[in-house]
């Protein structure tokens, strides 16, 4: 029996394995003894290959297990407890954190915005400052972005600049919550955008940087461009639980998929993965797709009988909130998983 089921491939980026480059960094982290909670030569490295990609060698960088650890301790670190973040109603902190970014926060709010694309823009940011929020109401503090986006839509350094000259002005805290930084960088990077572009250069000043949906486990990063910004989040991080005591195992997955590459050359085969599969799906009569491909999701209108029929056969991927259904590609999409799933959809697609 196959060690996973084969219909998981499209639920989500995190069903697919460890990479091979962080998989071999760990047996090589496995040899022998290294200092305990992070004083090893494998976290050194891992912060300094992300500083290196960032370009900016005074960003403080951390480690922990999850991503709701990486935005709940970065927004509790850019917060008090009396203030408020605003984000996207759609967002992963406002939908899928179980309330972690005000139990870190100790009670800072988060004020939601809608916006085209699960995007927030100037104006919608304009709008909540524009309610006063005197005494009596949560003070705004920080602006709290998806990069890429929950509908898998990419700012673009425009985008970004705009985004972080409105929050300098109005003296809010710029966070992204990069989970999916990497495919981001990827689709950017064909139009010459570096990560320094879209980040610090733009105005960033904390960035969650995923790990494990690129392929790595239990591993990601957050970075403070602002070093100030970092004062005593060692502490917190503790506090939360986040420590690991055999942290080179955490690191060294970094340290694999930086200095091979890998860790850009998996998300750029995720995208292009959901791109075929996307013009697959395209081709089938009385398939609808709901949005452009940009990253490594592609977002489908099934008639629900038909999605029904599909997770019979095996298939299981996401049900989004409304309208539509999610399909993710990983690290470790294959031509042959796009065929399969897209031929046996094609016949339900005719009944």
């Amino acid at each position: 029996m196959d060690a996973v089921e084969p219909g998981w491939q499209f639920a989500s980026d995190n069903t697919a394995g460890i990479c091979p480059e962080a998989w071999d960094a760990l047996a090589a982290a496995n040899a022998g003894h290294a200092p305990s909670y992070g004083e090893d030569e494998w976290t050194r490295r891992a912060a300094d290959l992300i500083r290196a990609l960032f370009e900016c060698p005074a960003a403080q960088v951390f480690f922990v297990l999850n991503g709701t650890a990486a935005n709940s301790l970065a927004l509790a670190a850019l917060c008090r407890s009396y203030h408020g973040i605003i984000c996207h109603e759609q967002s992963h902190v406002q939908t899928d954190e179980c309330g972690a970014p005000e139990f870190f926060s100790h009670g800072a709010k988060l004020l939601t915005v809608a916006g085209g694309d699960a995007k927030v823009s100037p104006a919608a940011v304009a709008h909540v400052l524009e309610h006063g929020h005197e005494l009596h109401s949560s003070k705004p503090r920080a602006v709290s972005l998806s990069q890429s986006t929950e509908w898998g839509t990419v700012y673009d350094a425009a985008q970004m600049a705009a985004l972080g000259r409105f929050t300098r002005a109005h003296d809010l805290a710029l966070h992204v919550d990069g989970a999916r930084f990497a495919n981001a960088l990827a689709a950017l990077g064909a139009r010459g955008v570096g990560a320094a572009d879209v980040t610090w250069r733009a105005g960033v000043d904390a960035l969650s940087l995923g790990g494990t949906k690129g392929g790595l486990n239990t591993s990601e990063a957050v970075i403070f461009f602002n070093p100030d910004l970092a004062q005593e989040f060692d502490y917190r991080c503790k506090q939360g639980g986040q420590l690991a005591s055999k942290m080179r195992f955490q690191t060294s997955q970094w340290v694999g998929v930086l200095e091979s590459g890998a860790w850009l050359r998996h998300a750029a085969h995720a995208n292009a993965a959901a791109a075929r599969l996307g013009a697959a799906l395209r081709a089938l009569p009385g398939v609808r797709l709901l949005r452009e491909v940009e990253v490594n999701a592609v977002f489908v209108d099934l008639e629900a009988g038909t999605a029904e029929a599909m997770a019979r056969a095996g298939w299981y991927f996401h049900r989004m909130p409304g309208t539509g259904y999610r399909l993710m590609c990983s690290w470790a999409t294959t031509d042959a998983d796009i065929e399969r799933f897209v031929a046996d959809l094609a016949p339900l697609q005719r009944q």
